[in-house]
């Protein structure tokens, strides 16, 4: 969507919040051991009681009100019965509605004890994600963002999955542009404008950045068992920095 009136920022704003709080709630109280379901639900009751929707569930019947991916799975992760583990790496992706408004956010988190090479993949994704906003201004190609997300990426040694990516977001989950690349293409040569709300949130990985979608249908997951990371904000392009609706 674009923003057209003070009531459009304030309500994705409001929303944008709300999931934002919502990851900070889950993380806080995720333990080695609990289940990702376990994990789920804790995100589900602080969603219900600000009066949030899930988004996924709304929107495409997920199995789950929040996405929650370990290890080698990039996205989409259902949650289940599988146990949270020491070293582990947590993605946690939550999306929500409210009062007509749509916003998402991830971030991956490491489960103590923090590995070297974990924590460098992880500060390496939240860079990737910090660049790719500050490229997001309002005459720019988006293809501008994905080049900033991969030139980082590849400084640290690793490869975006390219097959994942960002997306047009406001009135529904999924709006246009339906891809906002997190790797640099000469196709996403269209010109950002002021207002457009758009996710931003490459995902990185330790090996070739290949995917694929397991059994269920939705989780998808790295081929070679590379594992990966992945930082997400939802904005508003402006003419100079973005609006970040799910920053805290």
């Amino acid at each position: 969507m674009t923003v057209e009136s003070a009531q459009d920022l304030q309500g994705l704003k409001e929303i944008g919040k709300i999931i934002a709080l919502t990851v900070r709630h889950m993380q806080a109280r995720l333990r080695p051991g609990m289940t990702t379901a376990e994990l789920d639900a804790i995100g589900a009751a602080f969603l219900q009681r600000h009066g949030a929707q899930p988004a996924p569930k709304l929107t495409y019947n997920f199995p789950g009100v929040t996405c929650i991916s370990l290890n080698d799975e990039a996205a989409h992760g259902v949650p289940g019965n599988r146990r949270i583990r020491p070293g582990d790496l947590v993605n946690i992706d939550v999306s929500a509605e409210l009062d007509g408004y749509f916003a998402d956010t991830g971030e991956t988190m490491i489960v103590p004890p923090v590995a070297p090479a974990r924590k460098r993949l992880v500060d390496c994704a939240r860079a990737a994600r910090d660049q790719a906003i500050a490229a997001a201004q309002a005459g720019q190609p988006l293809n501008a963002i994905g080049k900033a997300a991969e030139r980082q990426a590849q400084r640290c040694g690793f490869n975006i999955i390219c097959e994942l990516a960002g997306h047009g977001i406001g009135r529904r989950l999924h709006e246009e542009p339906r891809d906002v690349p997190g790797f640099f293409t000469r196709l996403a040569s269209r010109r950002l404008h002021e207002g457009l709300v758009i996710t931003i949130e490459p995902f990185l990985s330790t090996g070739s950045g290949r995917v694929v979608t397991d059994a269920n249908g939705w989780t998808i997951r790295t081929v070679d068992g590379g594992l990966s990371a992945q930082f997400e904000h939802t904005i508003v392009v402006t003419r100079g920095q973005p609006i970040v609706l799910t920053a805290i």
